[in-house]
């Protein structure tokens, strides 16, 4: 496959997922991180690999500033503290790494965005369900479907591929997207 037939195909897989549905998911999803943020209450992110990249990408956004001079807001990229991470992990599993962050920095009101490509991380179901005992909003960012994540969700986000790098371009879109309208909500 040349350059040039990736992009394409890259392209027409980020315009199908231009869709009304999507986008009401997106803005239900940019509603509750508004809500949250704007009542002081924590948008925590968790994911794996490259997933868990995209959580720092999205705090790094929002604690510093995305396009707009503003306060930092209350997100925290769980697992990005490796010294709480490989402790849990080491002493415990790799499995329950988030849903114990989420018991220390999760609040009711709160949301969690569990990014997994699969829908089926370990980590991030178990955060999503520590996350739904705490009150908390969770928003899935999946590739097509959702998995086993799906249920947990009250916002599922889902992409249409299951093909991981795609589903990881579309999900930079739909995150940079959502990054810049809370920030505009709240730059106020």
């Amino acid at each position: 496959m040349s350059l040039v037939q990736y992009l394409e195909e890259s392209a027409a897989l980020i315009a199908k997922a231009a869709t009304p549905e999507r986008a009401a998911r997106v803005d239900a999803a940019i509603a509750a991180i508004v809500a949250a943020l704007g009542a002081d209450r924590p948008l925590l992110v968790c994911g794996n690999g490259g997933s868990a990249s995209d959580a720092m990408h999205i705090a790094g956004e929002l604690v510093g500033r995305f396009l707009k001079e503003r306060r930092g807001l209350n997100c925290i990229a769980l697992g990005a503290d490796t010294a709480t991470l490989t402790a849990w992990a080491n002493d415990y599993d790799y499995a329950s790494v988030f849903a114990r962050q989420v018991e220390a920095y999760g609040r009711a009101g709160g949301v969690l965005l569990g990014i997994t490509t699969s829908g089926n991380s370990a980590n991030v179901l178990q955060a999503a369900e520590a996350a739904k005992a705490r009150g908390m909003t969770v928003i899935g960012l999946t590739g097509e479907g959702g998995g086993r994540l799906a249920p947990l969700c009250d916002i599922l986000i889902d992409t249409p591929s299951r093909h991981t790098p795609h589903v990881q371009q579309i999900h930079a879109c739909l995150y940079h997207y959502i990054c810049e309208q809370a920030e505009a909500a709240l730059a106020v």
